[in-house]
C-alpha cells in the first residue's frame, strides 16, 4: 500500500508563518483522535504526549527526543474541525520554561475537513516573530512539520 503523497511545508517569512496541508486516506474521527487524543498524539508527534483533557484552557505536555519536554495549552477547540495548540518555544539559552511562556511561544491550529476517501489537514503554525530567533525557527519548524505529518500519514494509513 503506498502512502498519500503530499505538498511540503510553506514559511512566510512576513508574516512568521509555517503551513502545511496534507490528505489524509481515513475518516476525520480517526484524523480527530490522531490529533487530540494523548495516546494517539504520542504515536506520531514526538516521544511521550499528556494532556488533562481536550477542553480550552487545558495543559499538557509533549516530549521530543532532543527537546525534553515541551508545555503545551489548547487555545481553542471546535470538535472535530479544529485544535489550536500555544506551545513554548525554546529561549536564547536552549531552556524549555516548565509552562507555556504566553509572551514567547507559537500557537499551531489542526483544521479538518472530510473530503472523498479521507481527511484534508492544514496545520498553521504562528507567532514566530516572538521567539528568541524567528528565521531559525520559522525554518525548523517548516522542517518538522514535514516530517511530523508525513508521519502522521503514515501511522493513519497504516491501519493503525
Amino acid at each position: 500500500m503506498t502512502m498519500t503523497e503530499n505538498q511540503p511545508s510553506i514559511v512566510d517569512s512576513d508574516e512568521f508563518t509555517v503551513r502545511r496541508t496534507i490528505t489524509i486516506a481515513a475518516p476525520i474521527e480517526k484524523v480527530w483522535a490522531a490529533v487530540t487524543e494523548a495516546e494517539h498524539i504520542a504515536k506520531w508527534f514526538g516521544q511521550r504526549a499528556v494532556l488533562d483533557t481536550v477542553a480550552v484552557g487545558a495543559g499538557g505536555v509533549f516530549s521530543f527526543e532532543g527537546y525534553g519536554d515541551v508545555p503545551v495549552l489548547i487555545e481553542e477547540l471546535d470538535p472535530p474541525r479544529m485544535i489550536a495548540y500555544r506551545w513554548s518555544n525554546d529561549d536564547a539559552r536552549g531552556i524549555q520554561p516548565a509552562e507555556v511562556d504566553t509572551d514567547h511561544s507559537t500557537v499551531f491550529r489542526f483544521t479538518l475537513e472530510a473530503r472523498a476517501g479521507g481527511t484534508q489537514l492544514t496545520v498553521v503554525e504562528t507567532g514566530f516573530g516572538t521567539t528568541s530567533d524567528p528565521a531559525f525557527n520559522l525554518e525548523s519548524h517548516r522542517g518538522g512539520w514535514d516530517s511530523e505529518l508525513d508521519e502522521l500519514v503514515a501511522y493513519l494509513e497504516s491501519g493503525s
